[in-house]
């Protein structure tokens, strides 16, 4: 997939999680989780930049994505305590931290997988590939068909979550 159908993905995936998160009284955590989702969809893809890491390999698994979330929650653990926050505050956040950083991850991961070119998402522990195949990455209507199913999933989230949560 290109930029506009990881981005759909990446909105697909949060929709509900904002959703939850609204619901639950943390619409300002709702925003950063959509915000980092959208910011780092392309992440995987700085394979591409890496002359000694082949496309689609060690950056589209699954052990990245637990990387990835790792970071996030280090990130939390180190950076929130020194601003003030508590240990429970701190723990949670960091748990938020690193659901949002393999998320995204996962998400772009899903973008690849429709793909012929697909994914082999628990290497180096097994190099079997997996693909849906329904379209080449470069297809534009996938790829902007996406992102408005994207951006009308975040929309319908964001609506029922609001008309929701006036009514309790």
């Amino acid at each position: 997939m290109y930029r506009f159908g990881h981005w759909g993905v990446s909105l697909l995936v949060f929709a509900p999680v904002g959703f939850a998160l609204v619901l639950s009284g943390a619409p300002e955590l709702a925003l950063v989780a959509g915000g980092v989702m959208c910011w780092f969809a392309m992440l995987p893809d700085v394979d591409t930049r890496i002359p000694v890491i082949s496309h689609r390999g060690p950056t589209h698994t699954f052990a990245f994505a637990a990387l990835v979330g790792g970071v996030g929650a280090g990130a939390a653990y180190l950076l929130l305590p020194p601003l003030g926050f508590s240990t429970e505050t701190t723990t949670t956040l960091a748990s938020f931290g690193f659901a949002v950083g393999a998320l995204t991850v996962l998400a772009h991961l899903l973008g690849d997988v429709l793909t012929p070119m697909g994914i082999r998402p628990f290497w180096p522990l097994s190099d079997k590939k997996f693909t849906l195949s329904l379209w080449t990455a470069d297809n534009k209507l996938a790829n902007y068909g996406l992102f408005g199913l994207g951006v009308f999933a975040v929309a319908a989230a964001a609506y029922l979550s609001v008309v929701l949560s006036a009514g309790t």
